[in-house]
């Protein structure tokens, strides 16, 4: 009797045990079995399924389902072509053989009929032939395809000779390339082969639009690494005209760079002519670069010329524009000459030949180079004339010099003693400690510095090195602060100091971009000045040039741009190795440097004369006079290699620029 009631309560569908009031395990199984059921898969998913799950066969399948898929279009079309065309047979038989033609002609089955051996045996000959051309037509189109794609991705090998190579990918690349297609424009077909452990496509993409639009430079890019012996070779550098070797983001990967002039030095085996110019970021791979890359290469110094170059333009504001002049082959450069009318001669004699260049050096023939040499020291063997020119066809020598009126030529006045200077430095990097190095050689006695950095321990452990260091020759203050935030600016009264030098901090992964804080900088010393009535000069090292275009601009104000003008000073060593010498003396304390004077130490000012009386003053005063920089000209008023016969109107606030001894 339990058994059957049992039964019966088991036949009832949970909705009745519910209801009938039914234990706790016939609720759970009333949940269990009242949910809505899993919806059945369409009928169109399941057909996408079985071809899919077709397709996944393999080759067999995708040719029966190729084959099913033109009969299924071929055969209606074919059948259409014959019922409709008027001069078909009338029997059913006949068209159908000829529907059997055309699909046969139309898929080259051979489309024979007769008895059915012979049309199986047209259809089994006609498929062989099937089988051989697309077998043929599969190879050859495999084979383009590998090509094409190994050339894309940068590993074929580049066979050139006289070409420029460059190894390496850096924030120099922009400039280098763009300089290279600039420089040497009588030659209508250049090759620049550009090595770096990047993706073509993206090196591709990462070059300037001037670069892809000229039409006489090629620029070949590969992918692979420089330091690497079997990957260099890509580049043929062997035959190569020079080799360019640009320096890593990070200085503490100078050691690839070493890397790769070793890779590079026995690529190139003992007796070679390729020049080499390379760049480490650290001094203390400087040493190891130049030991790994032999003697015909140049290696810079990355930090120490950029320090150089914010010190020569905070002691002389203005002289970034002479930099970006002489370093630009858009502008006037430097160029050698040699004529065979030179040996015999002296610089006095050379240089007033020049009508349309500037003499400036003697280039030797064993790569050093004589800067500002004296009027009398004559030219030998194998000498050339070392000029600032537009390019190197522009310089001839003239029999007839130049006319001056020696009435305008002025005596300068006694050079008095420089006195003491207020440097505020705001900003910390590593090139720091050499500006602050520099500063001390060439500012004059009694000079002070303050620096306001940020309060890192390690900074302030820095600039207290620095102090210590430089306390004999002169005195530093450290004032923590962030030079970003408007506090530290107003604490310090910029506008009190005779220079202000800005710099960024180091790049860091995941810190954006170090100009960042420079430009909130620029902007609080803009708004001190602007309050105060007062402007100080202000220079500014950069990262980025794109940067320095939307920088807040005052008059006295220079923005160094080191990346660019390290890339530019590379390619000019690359085409004519005796800059190297020049840029060395030129860039250091001591020598012969840059400056800019007032022209009314050259010739008398508020009245028109020509370049060619200011050359000659200077060259009375054992200097080289190489441009003016004009006070009432809009775009900075910098002009190098004028027109010596041009005749101006010389402003007492105008300035010439020189070559000339230091201090």
């Amino acid at each position: 009797m339990r058994k059957e009631r049992r039964k019966e309560r088991n036949e009832l569908v949970p909705g009745q045990r519910n209801a009938a009031g039914g234990a706790g395990p016939d609720r759970i199984a009333d949940t269990t079995t009242t949910r809505p059921p899993y919806p059945a898969p369409s009928a169109e998913a399941r057909l996408r399924y079985w071809f899919d799950t077709t397709l996944a066969r393999g080759i067999p399948a995708l040719c029966g389902w190729l084959a099913l898929g033109c009969l299924a279009l071929v055969v209606p079309v074919s059948a259409l072509l014959v019922w409709t065309d008027q001069r078909a047979p009338a029997s059913l038989g006949a068209r159908i053989a000829a529907v059997w033609r055309s699909t046969g002609q139309t898929m080259r089955l051979g489309g024979e009929v007769g008895p059915p051996l012979r049309v199986v045996l047209s259809v089994l000959l006609a498929l062989i032939a099937l089988l051989y051309v697309s077998t043929l037509v599969s190879l050859i189109t495999t084979g383009l395809t590998d090509r094409l794609m190994a050339l894309d991705r940068g590993r074929a090998a580049i066979l050139e000779r006289g070409h420029t190579v460059v190894l390496g990918w850096s924030e120099q690349i922009p400039t280098v390339v763009s300089e290279l297609v600039a420089a040497r424009t009588d030659r209508r077909r250049r090759v620049i082969a550009v090595l770096a452990d990047k993706d073509k496509s993206a090196m591709e993409e990462g070059l300037p639009d001037t670069v892809r639009a000229t039409g006489h430079t090629r620029v070949l890019c590969r992918t692979g690494r420089p330091a690497d012996p079997a990957v260099l070779a890509r580049v043929s550098p062997a035959t190569a005209d020079c080799v360019l070797v640009l320096p890593r983001d990070d200085p503490r990967d100078d050691a690839e760079t070493v890397k790769t002039l070793l890779s590079l030095s026995a690529a190139l085996g003992e007796d070679r002519r390729v020049r080499v110019v390379a760049a480490v970021r650290d001094d203390r791979h400087l040493a190891a670069a130049r030991l790994a890359g032999g003697p015909r290469t140049t290696v810079l110094d990355v930090d120490d010329i950029s320090a150089r170059l914010v010190v020569d333009c905070a002691r002389q504001p203005g002289l970034s524009l002479v930099h970006q002049e002489l370093l630009d082959f858009a502008g006037h450069e430097f160029h050698t000459l040699r004529d065979p009318r030179l040996p015999g001669l002296t610089f006095e004699e050379a240089a007033g030949a020049c009508p349309e260049s500037i003499a400036v050096g003697i280039a030797h023939d064993d790569g050093t180079v004589t800067l500002n040499p004296p009027p009398a020291a004559r030219f030998r063997q194998d000498d050339s004339l070392l000029v600032i020119a537009r390019d190197e066809h522009s310089t001839r020598l003239s029999d007839l010099p130049v006319p001056h009126d020696p009435r305008a030529l002025t005596h300068a006045p006694p050079p008095a003693p420089a006195p003491a200077e207020r440097v505020l430095l705001l900003g910390w990097n590593r090139r720091a400690p050499r500006i602050v190095d520099q500063l001390s050689r060439r500012t004059p006695p009694g000079s002070t510095l303050d620096v306001a950095a940020g309060p890192r321990a390690a900074t302030a452990a820095a600039v207290r090195s620095a102090a210590e260091a430089l306390a004999p020759r002169m005195p530093v203050r450290h004032h923590p602060g962030d030079p970003a935030l408007r506090s530290t600016t107003d604490a310090l009264d910029p506008t009190g100091y005779d220079v202000v030098i800005v710099l960024g901090p180091d790049p860091r992964p995941g810190r954006g971009d170090p100009d960042d804080r420079a430009l909130l900088t620029l902007l609080h010393l803009r708004a001190a000045e602007e309050e105060s009535g007062r402007r100080v000069p202000v220079v500014t090292e950069m990262a980025d040039d794109r940067n320095r275009l939307i920088a807040p601009r005052a008059p006295g104000c220079d923005f160094v741009v080191s990346g660019r003008l390290v890339g530019l000073l590379m390619t000019q060593i690359s085409q004519n190795p005796h800059l190297t010498a020049v840029f060395e003396e030129l860039l250091s304390p001591a020598g012969n440097t840059l400056h800019l004077r007032p022209a009314a130490h050259y010739v008398t000012t508020g009245r028109t004369t020509s370049f060619a009386a200011v050359a000659a003053s200077a060259a009375r005063r054992g200097e080289c006079a190489i441009g003016y920089r004009s006070a009432t000209a809009p775009d900075h008023g910098m002009r190098l290699n004028p027109p010596k016969a041009r005749v101006r109107y010389w402003h007492a606030r105008d300035q010439v620029v020189l070559i000339a001894p230091g201090g």
